[in-house]
């Protein structure tokens, strides 16, 4: 068994991780400069993580206890088994959120973003990784990044459908608006995401904190009246409760779960805020308001069983009521943020890793580069939810659908942070594989749990997870199967250079500017207009565009020229990753600068590659169908770099794949 030292060595991030040759730490910790450290820095990013990261788990009050009395398998509202239940939650939110996520996982970041994507990436980096095992676990964390896009998408729905419902309880005149009203509240949130995750997060951020004050406070007054509840604190009554409730006990995890379905959100969510706000957040404010509400309702549950159908809204004195549906509405907006955000912070990673083509991502952020907007997904997300009130109606009905992916999730955030645990910060095996060992039995449990959700709409998020999965994975091998057929076409650039010397072709005025990411071969579309027009300008230049890892680059470090001879020229432009690449402005600063280059006599060269799928050995031909369909809606090049259209010639070339 590990000492205790090692233990907390480990949960600390402390230098024992630092004296592995493999180490990848200095990169991650040079990645989170960018967060101020200073006191009014922190205070801020801790008021956005607030508002961003924990609105998923700070909502699940609404709506977890209840479903474990009152939902579909629901068990008796009895002491033993409220102090039971109250027990679980617990040890749920302190082992699994508090020990695995905050203080264990988020140590796992890839150049500051968090998410099962950062560890997939760590995991594929590593040099102790035989070829097949990383293929195998390559292909299980895409899998667990695909199922929170499904499972995700039922966050918002139950939790503004869960705090609309408060309307019901208050009066049943709302009943027939509840649905319209729900949807006219995401409608707005999906909305406003373009004005970027920092101004959110510090508009969320007051109503949160007022909601956390205001749920612990309702749930102090419920544990003053009735302190026999503190008791739920002793793991011995989750115990008894299994043992009188046997396998329905069991079931009741599904139940249970809803309140940590937050963590993954969490973690996707660390690189818009950084891990020292989120843990400072979570210590001081979320966890403590969570605990206080849960024993609150708890409390009530035991002095008045009936409380149970509703025990969140009903712990509320009667005046009250309708303040804390508006503020639980707002809050339920919230809730859906993490989510949104999270689902961003994904995507990005998979277009950075190769999983995803290149979409319309924004910065919004000059400080943090975490903090972007993705219109496509946000647009993807907003109609999917809409479709999910519209189809489940309540939010019972989506609490039996929801946390069958998460759950697979989890367990494969596990499995992925031990093997970084082990080859990327050198944790003995005895540590890792304790701590590893603990999260997933209660995973396994909690998994077992949720698998009689499926019948119930679980099917849903793992429908939609396989349908992403397939999307992901077949962009990554259509990528490398193209690029294979391209090696087959690759001309070597110096020998290139030495057939231009020895059979020199006729010059004409003017610059050509031919877009290559090829640093070694000669790009086609150079070798197609000297094969087709037979002639070759009197400079040719070589474009590669780099984006770094810095919101700004100077403008004397924006450019900078090769010499390769024969006329020829290697430019290569910078960027930060808070800037648009514009392409003509860089050649204009060049110019400027020593490199003259007139514009209006300078033709850029794009290729336009026609893809076929074909039943050449590569991929199944349907799967080679589907590449082709996503390349076809991938952003243009031209579009992207602000390349003028008048000054664009575009060579096309057929690929069979």
């Amino acid at each position: 068994m590990p000492s205790l030292t090692g233990v907390w060595r480990l949960l600390s991030g402390s230098s024992s991780a630092s004296s592995s040759p493999s180490n990848t730490r200095p990169a991650v910790q040079a990645s989170h400069a960018a967060h101020p450290e200073h006191a009014s820095g922190l205070g801020f990013l801790t008021l956005g993580a607030i508002g961003v990261v924990y609105g998923d788990i700070g909502t699940s009050p609404l709506y977890a206890l209840r479903e474990c009395f009152h939902g579909t398998h629901g068990v008796a509202a009895t002491p033993d088994n409220v102090l039971g239940v109250l027990s679980l939650i617990f040890w749920s939110l302190t082992l699994i959120i508090s020990i695995k996520y905050i203080l264990f996982v988020m140590r796992a970041d890839n150049n500051g973003e968090g998410g099962i994507l950062a560890l997939l990436a760590l995991v594929a980096k590593s040099p102790d990784a035989k070829r097949k095992s990383r293929a195998m676990l390559v292909a299980l964390g895409l899998f667990g990044a695909a199922l929170l896009y499904g499972d995700g998408m039922i966050t918002p729905a139950i939790s503004v459908l869960g705090a609309v419902e408060g309307l019901e309880v208050a009066t049943h005149i709302f009943e027939p608006y509840i649905v319209p009203i729900t949807l006219v509240i995401l409608v707005g949130l999906f909305m406003i995401q373009s004005h970027g995750t920092a101004r959110v997060g510090l508009l969320f951020g007051p109503v949160m904190v007022v909601w956390f004050v205001t749920i612990a406070i309702l749930g102090l007054i419920w544990v003053v009246r009735e302190p026999s509840v503190l008791t739920a604190f002793n793991p011995l009554h989750a115990l008894t409760f299994f043992r009188a409730n046997g396998w329905h006990g069991f079931v009741v995890l599904g139940a249970v779960f809803l309140v940590v379905t937050g963590g993954e959100a969490l973690y996707a969510d660390m690189g818009h805020f950084g891990r020292k706000p989120i843990r400072l957040a979570w210590f001081a404010i979320v966890l403590p308001a969570l605990f206080l509400n849960y024993l609150g309702q708890g409390a009530m549950i035991l002095t008045d069983p009936a409380a149970a159908s509703s025990p969140f809204y009903l712990m509320a004195p009667r005046w009250a009521l309708y303040p804390l549906v508006v503020l639980a509405m707002m809050a339920a907006i919230i809730a859906s943020q993490a989510l949104i955000s999270g689902a961003f912070s994904l995507t990005r990673q998979a277009i950075q890793l190769g999983y995803s083509p290149r979409l319309d991502i924004q910065y919004t952020s000059s400080q943090h580069q975490g903090q972007i907007y993705i219109p496509q997904v946000n647009w993807g997300l907003m109609f999917a939810t809409l479709g999910l009130v519209l189809g489940f109606r309540t939010s019972s009905a989506l609490a039996a659908a929801y946390g069958m992916a998460v759950t697979l999730t989890m367990l494969i955030t596990t499995m992925l942070a031990y093997l970084v645990a082990r080859s990327a910060w050198g944790v003995p095996r005895a540590v890792a594989g304790s701590l590893a060992l603990v999260f997933l039995v209660i995973e396994f449990a909690f998994f077992g749990a949720n698998l009689t959700k499926v019948a119930h709409g679980g099917w849903f998020p793992l429908v939609i997870g396989a349908i992403v999965y397939t999307g992901l994975s077949t962009w990554k091998r259509g990528r490398a199967l193209l690029a294979e057929r391209m090696r087959e076409r690759l001309y070597p650039f110096d020998r290139f250079l030495k057939d231009i010397e020895a059979y020199p072709p006729l010059r004409v005025t003017g610059t050509a500017i031919f877009m290559t990411s090829n640093l070694q071969g000669t790009p086609p579309t150079l070798l197609h207009n000297l094969q087709h027009n037979k002639v070759l300008h009197e400079r040719v230049i070589l474009l590669t565009v780099v984006t770094s890892d810095v919101p700004h680059v100077a403008p004397d470090g924006r450019a900078q020229v090769e010499p390769l001879g024969q006329g020829f020229f290697r430019l290569t432009l910078r960027y930060g990753f808070m800037e648009e690449p514009d392409v003509p402005d860089a050649l204009r600063e060049a110019s400027e600068r020593g490199f003259p280059i007139d514009l209006a006599e300078t033709t850029f060269f794009l290729g336009v590659e026609t893809l076929l799928a074909t039943r050449r050995p590569g991929l199944p031909l349907w799967r080679e169908r589907l590449f082709v369909l996503i390349a076809r809606n991938a952003v243009r090049a031209n579009s992207f770099f602000k390349i003028p259209p008048d000054r664009v010639v575009e060579l096309g070339m057929q690929v069979e794949l």
